[in-house]
């Protein structure tokens, strides 16, 4: 069986609180920085408080470009305000733990990284014989980060 066990990170130039907040907003279903790549939606509870179901859809053409779209619920797991998101997915294609980090550097920019284990479930299963989704997720992440470095860096402190 395959698991994807990938890190990606970016360094945001903006602080850490802004970056966390944005993270947060995404969450709840912002579309500002993911899309058109992954869209998310809160389903229950808040995605900054344990139990907290998230529901991600990664819309592999784009979200207003048809395609294939993979569906996921991620849980929140733990949660350190501003530093760190533990999230499980626990529904749908991809089952496995994430992590999202914040690390302040000192000089108003902020390293923000995902730790991702995935192992895709379903017909992703099959996909996964024959597609790399583990460069095809760390595209779409490396490409979100960028953007989100861009949103906030124009945001006057």
């Amino acid at each position: 069986m395959t698991t994807y066990d990938l890190i990606d990170e970016a360094v945001i130039d903006a602080p850490a609180d802004a970056v966390w907040d944005a993270l947060l907003s995404e969450f709840r279903g912002g579309e500002k920085w993911w899309v058109p790549a992954n869209t998310f939606k809160t389903i229950s509870g808040a995605p900054d408080q344990v139990g907290g179901l998230v529901g991600v859809t990664v819309h592999t053409k784009g979200s207003d470009k048809g395609g294939l779209k993979l569906r996921f619920t991620s849980r929140t797991v733990a949660v350190e305000p501003g530093r760190r998101l533990d999230i499980e997915y626990v529904d749908g294609v991809f089952r496995g733990p994430s992590t999202f980090r914040l690390e302040p550097l000192g000089d108003g920019r902020t390293r923000i990284s995902m730790h991702f284990v995935g192992t895709p479930h379903g017909w992703l299963k099959i996909l996964s014989k024959v597609a790399d989704l583990g460069a095809e997720h760390s595209k779409g992440t490396l490409a979100a980060f960028e953007s989100l470095d861009r949103q906030l860096s124009a945001v006057p402190r």
